[in-house]
Protein backbone atom coordinates (compact mmCIF):
# COMPACT_ATOMS: atom_id res chain seq x y z
CA UNK A 1 0.00 0.00 0.00
CA UNK A 2 1.25 3.69 -1.27
CA UNK A 3 2.10 6.27 1.54
CA UNK A 4 -0.99 8.27 -0.02
CA UNK A 5 -3.41 6.10 0.17
CA UNK A 6 -5.75 6.03 3.52
CA UNK A 7 -4.58 3.64 6.55
CA UNK A 8 -7.74 2.12 8.02
CA UNK A 9 -6.71 1.31 11.68
CA UNK A 10 -7.63 -1.96 12.75
CA UNK A 11 -7.47 -1.85 16.79
CA UNK A 12 -8.48 -5.63 17.14
CA UNK A 13 -4.13 -5.57 16.40
CA UNK A 14 -3.30 -2.43 17.79
CA UNK A 15 -4.66 -2.38 21.12
CA UNK A 16 -2.98 -6.12 21.90
CA UNK A 17 0.40 -4.24 20.25
CA UNK A 18 0.02 -0.83 21.73
CA UNK A 19 1.52 -1.88 25.40
CA UNK A 20 4.94 -3.20 23.76
CA UNK A 21 5.81 0.04 21.88
CA UNK A 22 8.35 1.61 23.18
CA UNK A 23 9.53 -1.70 24.71
CA UNK A 24 12.83 -3.44 24.47
CA UNK A 25 11.30 -6.56 23.12
CA UNK A 26 11.04 -7.42 19.34
CA UNK A 27 7.89 -7.49 17.96
CA UNK A 28 7.21 -10.14 15.22
CA UNK A 29 3.90 -9.78 13.33
CA UNK A 30 3.45 -13.14 11.02
CA UNK A 31 0.35 -13.68 8.55
CA UNK A 32 -0.18 -14.36 5.47
CA UNK A 33 0.91 -12.94 2.36
CA UNK A 34 -1.35 -9.14 1.60
CA UNK A 35 -3.55 -9.56 5.05
CA UNK A 36 -2.33 -6.11 6.34
CA UNK A 37 1.37 -6.79 8.20
CA UNK A 38 2.49 -3.44 6.07
CA UNK A 39 -0.73 -1.88 7.34
CA UNK A 40 -0.10 -2.57 10.96
CA UNK A 41 3.60 -1.28 10.87
CA UNK A 42 2.41 2.22 9.19
CA UNK A 43 -0.06 2.18 12.24
CA UNK A 44 2.95 2.12 14.57
CA UNK A 45 4.94 4.21 13.01
CA UNK A 46 1.68 7.41 13.00
CA UNK A 47 1.58 6.24 16.70
CA UNK A 48 5.16 6.81 17.45
CA UNK A 49 4.98 10.14 15.08
CA UNK A 50 2.21 11.62 17.16
CA UNK A 51 3.62 10.19 20.89
CA UNK A 52 7.49 10.34 20.63
CA UNK A 53 8.11 13.28 17.68
CA UNK A 54 11.38 12.98 18.02
CA UNK A 55 12.05 9.57 17.28
CA UNK A 56 14.10 8.16 14.82
CA UNK A 57 11.71 5.78 12.57
CA UNK A 58 13.61 3.33 9.96
CA UNK A 59 11.66 1.53 7.43
CA UNK A 60 13.15 -1.60 5.78
CA UNK A 61 10.52 -3.31 2.79
CA UNK A 62 13.05 -6.12 1.63
CA UNK A 63 10.00 -6.65 -1.47
CA UNK A 64 10.81 -3.12 -2.54
CA UNK A 65 13.52 -2.48 -5.08
CA UNK A 66 14.63 0.19 -2.95
CA UNK A 67 16.17 -1.87 -0.64
CA UNK A 68 17.14 -4.80 -3.44
CA UNK A 69 21.22 -4.15 -2.28
CA UNK A 70 20.38 -6.13 0.82
CA UNK A 71 21.24 -9.06 -0.02
CA UNK A 72 22.20 -10.78 3.66
CA UNK A 73 22.45 -10.56 7.30
CA UNK A 74 25.53 -8.19 6.93
CA UNK A 75 24.03 -6.10 4.74
CA UNK A 76 20.71 -5.79 6.72
CA UNK A 77 22.78 -4.74 9.43
CA UNK A 78 24.86 -2.15 7.34
CA UNK A 79 21.67 -0.54 6.39
CA UNK A 80 20.26 -0.28 9.87
CA UNK A 81 23.48 0.76 11.56
CA UNK A 82 23.90 3.85 9.41
CA UNK A 83 20.45 5.44 9.91
CA UNK A 84 20.72 4.58 13.72
CA UNK A 85 20.98 8.33 15.92
CA UNK A 86 22.15 8.48 19.18
CA UNK A 87 20.08 10.21 21.90
CA UNK A 88 16.73 9.42 20.57
CA UNK A 89 14.51 6.26 20.63
CA UNK A 90 15.11 3.98 17.56
CA UNK A 91 12.05 2.29 15.97
CA UNK A 92 13.22 -0.38 13.37
CA UNK A 93 10.47 -1.51 10.99
CA UNK A 94 11.84 -4.57 8.82
CA UNK A 95 8.72 -5.58 6.33
CA UNK A 96 9.15 -9.85 5.25
CA UNK A 97 12.02 -10.30 7.40
CA UNK A 98 11.95 -14.20 6.56
CA UNK A 99 13.68 -12.72 2.46
CA UNK A 100 16.99 -12.33 4.35
CA UNK A 101 18.91 -15.27 5.80
CA UNK A 102 19.95 -15.34 9.40
CA UNK A 103 17.81 -12.53 9.73
CA UNK A 104 17.27 -13.31 13.89
CA UNK A 105 21.08 -12.23 14.01
CA UNK A 106 20.82 -8.98 13.26
CA UNK A 107 17.59 -8.20 15.47
CA UNK A 108 18.51 -10.21 18.32
CA UNK A 109 22.24 -7.78 18.21
CA UNK A 110 20.33 -4.36 17.54
CA UNK A 111 17.66 -5.42 20.39
CA UNK A 112 20.78 -5.24 23.10
CA UNK A 113 20.75 -1.50 22.89
CA UNK A 114 17.79 -0.69 24.95
CA UNK A 115 17.27 2.83 22.53
CA UNK A 116 16.17 -0.13 19.61
CA UNK A 117 12.52 -0.30 19.17
CA UNK A 118 12.08 -3.70 16.64
CA UNK A 119 9.88 -4.92 14.68
CA UNK A 120 9.15 -7.43 11.97
CA UNK A 121 6.84 -8.92 9.56
CA UNK A 122 7.06 -12.09 7.61
CA UNK A 123 4.94 -14.23 5.49
CA UNK A 124 6.15 -18.18 6.69
CA UNK A 125 5.65 -19.26 9.79
CA UNK A 126 8.24 -21.89 9.39
CA UNK A 127 10.87 -19.96 9.11
CA UNK A 128 9.93 -17.04 11.46
CA UNK A 129 8.29 -19.29 14.54
CA UNK A 130 11.21 -21.98 14.69
CA UNK A 131 13.51 -18.91 14.66
CA UNK A 132 11.77 -17.15 16.88
CA UNK A 133 11.62 -19.69 19.48
CA UNK A 134 14.83 -21.13 19.24
CA UNK A 135 17.07 -17.90 18.87
CA UNK A 136 15.28 -15.14 20.35
CA UNK A 137 12.85 -16.78 23.13
CA UNK A 138 12.53 -14.34 25.84
CA UNK A 139 13.16 -11.54 23.62
CA UNK A 140 9.91 -11.28 21.32
CA UNK A 141 6.29 -11.22 21.43
CA UNK A 142 4.57 -12.90 18.18
CA UNK A 143 1.17 -11.65 16.70
CA UNK A 144 -0.19 -13.38 13.97
CA UNK A 145 -2.33 -10.77 11.75
CA UNK A 146 -5.50 -12.10 10.08
CA UNK A 147 -7.79 -11.31 7.00
CA UNK A 148 -10.45 -8.97 8.10
CA UNK A 149 -12.92 -10.32 10.22
CA UNK A 150 -16.11 -9.45 9.32
CA UNK A 151 -16.95 -6.17 11.55
CA UNK A 152 -13.43 -4.83 10.07
CA UNK A 153 -14.71 -6.30 6.60
CA UNK A 154 -17.61 -3.86 7.22
CA UNK A 155 -15.61 -0.74 8.73
CA UNK A 156 -13.11 -1.21 5.71
CA UNK A 157 -15.65 -0.83 3.02
CA UNK A 158 -18.34 1.75 4.89
CA UNK A 159 -20.96 -0.75 4.12
CA UNK A 160 -23.94 -1.92 6.75
CA UNK A 161 -24.44 -5.42 8.23
CA UNK A 162 -26.39 -7.24 6.03
CA UNK A 163 -27.63 -11.02 4.50
CA UNK A 164 -25.51 -9.35 1.06
CA UNK A 165 -22.65 -8.13 2.82
CA UNK A 166 -22.31 -11.80 4.52
CA UNK A 167 -22.33 -13.12 0.86
CA UNK A 168 -19.77 -10.80 -0.38
CA UNK A 169 -17.63 -11.78 2.85
CA UNK A 170 -17.58 -15.31 2.11
CA UNK A 171 -16.95 -15.06 -1.68
CA UNK A 172 -14.67 -12.64 -1.77
CA UNK A 173 -12.44 -12.85 1.99
CA UNK A 174 -11.01 -10.21 4.01
CA UNK A 175 -8.08 -8.95 2.25
CA UNK A 176 -7.59 -5.71 2.93
CA UNK A 177 -6.10 -4.40 -0.72
CA UNK A 178 -9.43 -5.42 -2.45
CA UNK A 179 -11.22 -1.57 -0.46
CA UNK A 180 -8.71 -0.09 -3.29
CA UNK A 181 -10.34 -1.36 -6.14
CA UNK A 182 -13.95 -1.19 -7.56
CA UNK A 183 -16.59 -3.81 -6.02
CA UNK A 184 -16.57 -6.86 -7.43
CA UNK A 185 -15.49 -6.15 -11.18
CA UNK A 186 -11.44 -6.49 -10.40
CA UNK A 187 -11.56 -8.23 -6.81
CA UNK A 188 -11.33 -12.10 -8.06
CA UNK A 189 -8.29 -11.17 -10.60
CA UNK A 190 -6.75 -9.53 -7.60
CA UNK A 191 -7.37 -12.80 -5.53
CA UNK A 192 -6.17 -15.13 -7.92
CA UNK A 193 -3.21 -12.90 -8.27
CA UNK A 194 -2.33 -12.84 -4.60
CA UNK A 195 -3.09 -16.72 -4.79
CA UNK A 196 -0.63 -17.82 -7.31
CA UNK A 197 2.29 -15.30 -5.76
CA UNK A 198 1.67 -17.31 -2.38
CA UNK A 199 1.59 -20.43 -4.18
CA UNK A 200 4.30 -20.23 -5.98
CA UNK A 201 6.76 -17.95 -4.11
CA UNK A 202 5.78 -19.35 -0.75
CA UNK A 203 6.14 -22.71 -1.64
CA UNK A 204 6.91 -23.60 -4.78
CA UNK A 205 10.00 -20.76 -5.06
CA UNK A 206 11.02 -21.21 -1.13
CA UNK A 207 10.87 -25.25 -1.39
CA UNK A 208 11.90 -25.49 -4.84
CA UNK A 209 9.24 -27.71 -5.33
CA UNK A 210 8.66 -29.31 -9.09
CA UNK A 211 5.48 -31.22 -8.33
CA UNK A 212 3.12 -28.36 -8.89
CA UNK A 213 0.59 -30.95 -9.99
CA UNK A 214 0.76 -32.45 -6.62
CA UNK A 215 0.45 -29.44 -4.78
CA UNK A 216 -2.51 -27.79 -7.06
CA UNK A 217 -4.62 -31.22 -6.57
CA UNK A 218 -4.05 -30.89 -3.06
CA UNK A 219 -5.20 -27.69 -2.60
CA UNK A 220 -8.19 -28.12 -5.33
CA UNK A 221 -8.94 -31.39 -2.71
CA UNK A 222 -8.53 -29.21 0.78
CA UNK A 223 -10.82 -26.26 -0.72
CA UNK A 224 -13.54 -28.83 -1.80
CA UNK A 225 -13.64 -30.32 1.81
CA UNK A 226 -13.07 -27.44 3.90
CA UNK A 227 -14.51 -28.63 7.73
CA UNK A 228 -14.36 -32.42 6.93
CA UNK A 229 -12.00 -34.66 8.72
CA UNK A 230 -8.98 -36.33 7.04
CA UNK A 231 -6.36 -37.83 7.54
CA UNK A 232 -3.33 -37.99 5.64
CA UNK A 233 -3.35 -41.65 3.94
CA UNK A 234 -6.93 -40.52 2.82
CA UNK A 235 -6.08 -37.71 1.28
CA UNK A 236 -2.91 -39.87 -0.79
CA UNK A 237 -5.88 -42.30 -1.06
CA UNK A 238 -7.80 -39.33 -3.01
CA UNK A 239 -4.80 -38.35 -5.13
CA UNK A 240 -4.40 -42.11 -5.97
CA UNK A 241 -7.57 -42.55 -7.37
CA UNK A 242 -6.94 -38.80 -9.70
CA UNK A 243 -3.96 -40.73 -11.13
CA UNK A 244 -1.83 -38.46 -9.13
CA UNK A 245 1.29 -40.70 -7.50
CA UNK A 246 1.63 -39.82 -3.78
CA UNK A 247 2.19 -40.80 -0.18
CA UNK A 248 1.16 -40.44 3.27
CA UNK A 249 4.46 -38.58 3.63
CA UNK A 250 4.44 -36.54 0.67
CA UNK A 251 0.92 -35.40 1.32
CA UNK A 252 2.15 -34.53 5.03
CA UNK A 253 5.33 -32.70 3.60
CA UNK A 254 3.19 -30.43 1.14
CA UNK A 255 0.36 -30.15 3.68
CA UNK A 256 3.03 -28.65 6.05
CA UNK A 257 3.71 -26.08 3.27
CA UNK A 258 0.73 -24.76 2.98
CA UNK A 259 0.45 -24.10 6.45
CA UNK A 260 3.70 -22.52 6.28
CA UNK A 261 2.73 -20.01 3.92
CA UNK A 262 -0.79 -19.63 5.72
CA UNK A 263 -2.62 -20.53 3.34
CA UNK A 264 -4.73 -23.36 5.64
CA UNK A 265 -4.71 -23.75 9.24
CA UNK A 266 -5.46 -27.20 10.99
CA UNK A 267 -7.85 -27.69 13.35
CA UNK A 268 -6.60 -31.01 15.34
CA UNK A 269 -9.02 -33.02 17.22
CA UNK A 270 -9.73 -32.94 20.58
CA UNK A 271 -11.34 -35.56 23.31
CA UNK A 272 -13.46 -33.56 25.57
CA UNK A 273 -13.80 -35.80 28.12
CA UNK A 274 -10.43 -37.62 28.36
CA UNK A 275 -8.88 -33.90 27.55
CA UNK A 276 -6.19 -35.15 24.86
CA UNK A 277 -5.21 -34.86 21.65
CA UNK A 278 -5.81 -37.73 18.62
CA UNK A 279 -3.25 -38.72 16.83
CA UNK A 280 -4.61 -38.96 13.41
CA UNK A 281 -7.38 -37.09 11.54
CA UNK A 282 -7.88 -33.12 11.52
CA UNK A 283 -9.94 -30.42 9.64
CA UNK A 284 -8.18 -28.08 7.63
CA UNK A 285 -9.49 -24.64 6.72
CA UNK A 286 -8.57 -21.52 4.82
CA UNK A 287 -6.83 -18.69 6.13
CA UNK A 288 -8.78 -16.34 3.70
CA UNK A 289 -12.09 -16.92 1.96
CA UNK A 290 -11.30 -15.39 -0.83
CA UNK A 291 -8.23 -17.52 -1.78
CA UNK A 292 -10.41 -20.62 -1.50
CA UNK A 293 -12.56 -19.65 -3.47
CA UNK A 294 -10.07 -18.32 -6.21
CA UNK A 295 -8.99 -21.91 -5.72
CA UNK A 296 -12.28 -23.88 -6.68
CA UNK A 297 -15.11 -21.16 -6.92
CA UNK A 298 -17.57 -20.27 -4.96
CA UNK A 299 -20.77 -22.64 -5.30
CA UNK A 300 -24.18 -22.29 -3.04
CA UNK A 301 -23.65 -25.75 -1.59
CA UNK A 302 -20.79 -25.25 0.02
CA UNK A 303 -22.16 -22.81 1.97
CA UNK A 304 -22.09 -24.98 5.21
CA UNK A 305 -18.65 -25.10 4.88
CA UNK A 306 -17.78 -21.63 4.40
CA UNK A 307 -20.27 -21.07 7.43
CA UNK A 308 -17.69 -23.34 9.39
CA UNK A 309 -14.71 -21.80 7.78
CA UNK A 310 -15.61 -18.34 8.96
CA UNK A 311 -16.86 -19.46 12.38
CA UNK A 312 -13.22 -20.91 12.83
CA UNK A 313 -11.57 -17.79 11.40
CA UNK A 314 -13.50 -15.12 13.44
CA UNK A 315 -12.41 -17.36 16.82
CA UNK A 316 -9.13 -17.53 16.10
CA UNK A 317 -8.78 -13.92 15.25
CA UNK A 318 -10.28 -13.34 18.89
CA UNK A 319 -6.74 -15.04 20.55
CA UNK A 320 -8.60 -18.78 20.78
CA UNK A 321 -7.16 -21.74 20.61
CA UNK A 322 -9.47 -24.02 18.46
CA UNK A 323 -9.76 -27.52 18.37
CA UNK A 324 -12.53 -29.45 16.66
CA UNK A 325 -14.31 -31.77 20.25
CA UNK A 326 -14.58 -35.26 20.01
CA UNK A 327 -17.02 -36.78 23.02
CA UNK A 328 -17.83 -40.52 23.53
CA UNK A 329 -19.31 -42.45 20.92
CA UNK A 330 -17.51 -40.31 18.27
CA UNK A 331 -20.09 -37.34 18.66
CA UNK A 332 -18.38 -34.08 17.37
CA UNK A 333 -18.45 -30.53 18.45
CA UNK A 334 -17.55 -28.91 15.70
CA UNK A 335 -15.30 -26.08 17.95
CA UNK A 336 -13.68 -25.99 21.40
CA UNK A 337 -12.12 -22.18 21.37
CA UNK A 338 -10.13 -22.04 24.45
CA UNK A 339 -8.68 -18.63 25.63
CA UNK A 340 -7.15 -17.23 29.16
CA UNK A 341 -7.99 -20.67 30.89
CA UNK A 342 -12.18 -20.89 29.58
CA UNK A 343 -13.73 -22.71 27.12
CA UNK A 344 -16.04 -21.66 24.96
CA UNK A 345 -18.08 -24.75 22.71
CA UNK A 346 -19.78 -24.15 19.05
CA UNK A 347 -21.86 -26.02 16.41
CA UNK A 348 -22.35 -24.67 13.42
CA UNK A 349 -25.64 -25.78 11.02
CA UNK A 350 -27.37 -24.19 8.14
CA UNK A 351 -30.50 -24.46 10.09
CA UNK A 352 -31.94 -25.87 12.86
CA UNK A 353 -35.52 -26.14 12.09
CA UNK A 354 -35.72 -29.69 11.14
CA UNK A 355 -36.08 -31.86 14.04
CA UNK A 356 -33.37 -34.17 13.56
CA UNK A 357 -30.29 -31.41 13.12
CA UNK A 358 -31.86 -29.29 16.20
CA UNK A 359 -31.66 -33.15 18.38
CA UNK A 360 -28.08 -33.29 17.04
CA UNK A 361 -26.74 -29.73 17.27
CA UNK A 362 -28.03 -28.86 20.84
CA UNK A 363 -27.59 -32.53 22.13
CA UNK A 364 -24.71 -32.77 21.75
CA UNK A 365 -23.78 -29.53 23.51
CA UNK A 366 -25.45 -31.00 26.76
CA UNK A 367 -23.38 -33.68 26.84
CA UNK A 368 -20.37 -31.84 27.56
CA UNK A 369 -19.62 -32.14 31.36
CA UNK A 370 -18.74 -28.35 32.44
CA UNK A 371 -20.77 -25.05 32.07
CA UNK A 372 -18.75 -23.22 29.64
CA UNK A 373 -20.22 -21.11 27.21
CA UNK A 374 -22.27 -23.11 24.40
CA UNK A 375 -23.56 -21.56 21.03
CA UNK A 376 -25.47 -22.80 18.11
CA UNK A 377 -24.53 -20.62 14.69
CA UNK A 378 -27.16 -20.86 12.10
CA UNK A 379 -27.21 -19.19 8.69
CA UNK A 380 -30.21 -17.00 9.35
CA UNK A 381 -32.40 -18.73 12.72
CA UNK A 382 -32.08 -16.97 15.77
CA UNK A 383 -33.92 -17.57 19.17
CA UNK A 384 -34.67 -15.29 21.49
CA UNK A 385 -34.31 -17.55 24.85
CA UNK A 386 -31.66 -20.31 25.02
CA UNK A 387 -32.49 -24.22 25.30
CA UNK A 388 -30.75 -25.73 28.59
CA UNK A 389 -28.31 -22.35 28.17
CA UNK A 390 -27.67 -23.15 25.16
CA UNK A 391 -27.67 -19.53 22.94
CA UNK A 392 -28.87 -19.66 19.38
CA UNK A 393 -27.06 -17.13 17.03
CA UNK A 394 -27.13 -16.37 13.43
CA UNK A 395 -24.14 -16.24 11.75
CA UNK A 396 -24.08 -12.29 11.42
CA UNK A 397 -24.70 -11.76 14.93
CA UNK A 398 -22.08 -14.60 15.47
CA UNK A 399 -19.43 -12.61 13.02
CA UNK A 400 -19.98 -9.30 15.00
Amino acid sequence: MEETQKIIERPLYMDRLRPFIGKNIIKVLTGQRRVGKSYILKSVARHVQETDPEANIISIDLENFAFSHIKDAQGLYDEIATRLKEGVKNYILIDEVQEIAEFERVVRSLNQDAANDIYVTGSNSAMLSSEIASKLAGRSFEMQIHPLSYDEYLTFHNTEDSDSALIDYLTYGGLPYLVNLPLHSTWNEYIAGVTDAVVYRDIVTRHSLRNNDFLQRLLLFLAYNIGQIFTAKKIADYLKSQRISSSVGSVQTYAGYVEEAFIVNKSRRWEIEGKRFFEIGEKYFFEDLGIRNSIVGFRPHDLSGLMENAVYNHLRSRGYKVMTGVLSGGREIDFVAEKDGENLYVQVAMTVADKSTAEREYGNLTLIPDNYEKIVVTYRDSFPNTMQGIRTMTLREFLK
